[in-house]
């Protein structure tokens, strides 16, 4: 085994040198799908295990449909537990999203599921993950743990009030906001522009910046995605499998008179 395995991932060398990254969330469980988007320039794709009709099955063929191209296969799972995150990584995602991250003590459990022992809990098990990435079993074992990203979601109110003790967990490789839930955690469902809101993500922002831990967000416009960068984000989520659909669909019918 070699002192120094070369890492599978390249993400997290491209987050230290601060260059911006751009992803997806694939919800539909489809691996033409996912190749189409994996070959369309995205960086990563977070595979929807949370709210997506995705199975274990699917998921398995999605992550391995990115085969052959840079981008990244991550899996979002439905809630932070070590079990759930198991078996995405074991089938070859690269990292986890992790929802609902709301103290420190969430964000410990969280870094802990993707280490093996003695940096974490992680259990031996990754029959698959060796063949998705073309290495040895051996040679996986040795740069699991670096390869392995932890990505926590900063989304509800109370997240925003520990986020100084949640971003001081060693072990967070990225902390992504998302707006939606943090907008249903306030009770203003679906209105992400709303003062108040906009005021949580700037604190949550503010704290995930100050850490120095790499930032993440969802861009909803080329004009929104370059302040962010300008700001410092290095993980910008484009849209979702759905939305992009609707939103290449949209821009066939402009301009046609009907």
């Amino acid at each position: 085994m070699p002192d120094t395995p070369t890492p599978l991932n390249r993400l997290r060398k491209e987050w230290r040198e601060r260059r911006p990254t751009f992803g997806a969330i694939a919800t539909i469980p489809s691996i033409q799908t996912v190749q189409i988007m994996a070959r369309s320039g995205l960086d990563w794709i977070i595979v929807d295990l949370e709210h997506g009709p995705i199975d274990l099955n699917a998921a398995h063929a999605m992550i391995t449909a990115t085969s052959g191209t840079p981008c990244v296969p991550f899996a979002r799972i439905a809630s932070n537990e070590p079990w759930l995150a198991k078996a995405p990584m074991d089938i070859g995602a690269l990292g986890i999203n992790f929802p609902m991250i709301l103290n420190r003590s969430d964000a410990e459990k969280a870094v802990r599921a993707l280490r093996y022992p003695p940096r974490g809990e992680r259990l031996w098990g990754p029959f698959h993950a060796p063949f998705r990435w073309g290495v040895s079993m051996a040679d996986y074992m040795a740069s699991a743990d670096d390869d392995m990203i932890c990505m926590i979601t900063i989304e509800h109110v109370e997240a925003v009030k520990n986020i100084d003790e949640i971003m001081a967990t060693p072990g967070i490789d990225i902390a992504v906001i998302g707006p939606g839930d943090l907008a249903t955690s306030v009770n203003k469902r679906g209105l992400i522009d709303d003062p108040e809101v906009m005021l949580l993500i700037a604190r949550a922002e503010e704290g995930i910046l100050k850490s120095g831990v790499p930032i993440g967000g969802v861009a909803r416009s080329a004009e929104q995605a370059n302040a962010m960068i300008a700001r410092g984000y290095v993980a910008l989520a484009l849209g979702f499998d759905w939305s992009l659909f609707q939103r290449g669909i949209a821009a066939s019918f402009a301009g046609i008179k009907r």
